[in-house]
C-alpha cells in the first residue's frame, strides 16, 4: 500500500460537479492499493498518518501531527500510485488491485482511521472521475510504501 501526503491549508473533492469532501488545515492522503496489502499494511500506515509531525509548533518548528492541531483528513484512492514506468512511455498499472480487491481494503484503510483518529474521516468516491483540489501548505509532500519501510 502506498500513500502520498500532502500537508494542506484546505482541500476538496467534487465528482460531477458536486463537492464530496471538503477539509480546512489538515492531509490529504492519495492512496494505492495492491494485491498484496492486508491488515497489517493498513494499521502501520494509519498509525504513521496520524501520527507524522508534519505541522508546525509554535515556534513554527514541524513538530505536531495532525491530531495535535485537531485538524481534518480526506482519503482519495489513486490506482496510478502504483505506476511502472519501467518501459516504454505508457505507464503499466498492472501492479493495483482491482476494484473488487481495493475497494473493500480502501473501505477498511478509512474506517481503520477513522477509529484511530477518532474523528470523521473525509473521502472520495473510488472510481470516480475526481476534482481534486488543494493548497499545499509548505509545501510539504511525503510518500509512505507500506512494503518498503524506511
Amino acid at each position: 500500500m502506498k500513500v502520498v501526503l500532502q500537508r494542506v491549508s484546505e482541500a476538496s473533492v467534487t465528482v460531477d460537479q458536486q463537492k464530496v469532501a471538503d477539509i480546512q488545515k489538515g492531509l490529504l492522503v492519495l492512496v494505492g492499493i495492491e494485491d498484496a496489502d492486508i491488515q497489517e499494511d493498513i494499521d502501520w500506515l494509519v498509525g504513521k498518518i496520524i501520527k507524522m509531525r508534519i505541522f508546525g509548533d509554535e515556534n513554527e518548528v514541524m513538530n505536531c501531527s495532525v491530531q495535535d492541531i485537531n485538524g481534518d483528513i480526506i482519503v482519495v484512492s489513486q490506482f496510478t500510485l502504483h505506476a511502472s514506468t519501467k518501459k516504454g512511455n505508457r505507464p503499466s498499472y498492472i501492479k493495483a488491485s482491482k476494484p473488487d480487491v481495493a475497494i473493500p481494503v480502501y473501505e477498511n484503510f478509512i474506517a481503520s482511521l477513522e477509529k484511530e483518529f477518532d474523528k470523521k474521516i473525509q473521502a472520495g468516491i473510488f472510481g470516480a472521475d475526481m476534482k481534486v483540489r488543494l493548497l499545499n501548505d509548505g509545501p510539504v509532500t511525503i510518500l509512505i510504501d507500506s512494503k518498503n519501510r524506511e
